[in-house]
């Protein structure tokens, strides 16, 4: 399978964490990164213990990665696209006299 738009295509993630750990040392790697296996008691086998159950942990330490080694970051998929403002119902008279109701207390 040929992944060209992923930069880490073939880096296995205990290359990932290894290299991160030489770079910037443990002590660093969990000020960058607050998880608690960089932080307590740590090694690179429980690392990718909890790096391959935990998503949000995982991606934190390859963003980390590609950005240490100057490589193309991925588009971040938890901010809103330009485009999601079109499916958005407009809004009605009803719930624009709504929002003004506490406009005092919001500043609006």
């Amino acid at each position: 399978m040929n992944q060209p738009n992923n930069p880490l295509h073939g880096i296995k993630l205990e290359t990932i964490v290894t290299y991160l750990v030489d770079k910037y040392g443990w002590q660093e790697l969990g000020e960058r990164i607050n998880i608690r296996c960089f932080k307590e008691n740590p090694s690179v086998k429980s690392s990718l213990k909890f790096l391959r159950k935990t998503q949000w942990a995982r991606d934190k330490v390859e963003y980390l990665y590609l950005k240490s080694n100057k490589l193309p970051l991925p588009i971040r998929k938890d901010t809103p696209s330009s485009d999601s403002n079109e499916n958005r119902p407009q809004q009605t008279s009803e719930t624009q006299s709504n929002a003004n109701v506490n406009a005092h207390i919001w500043g609006k």
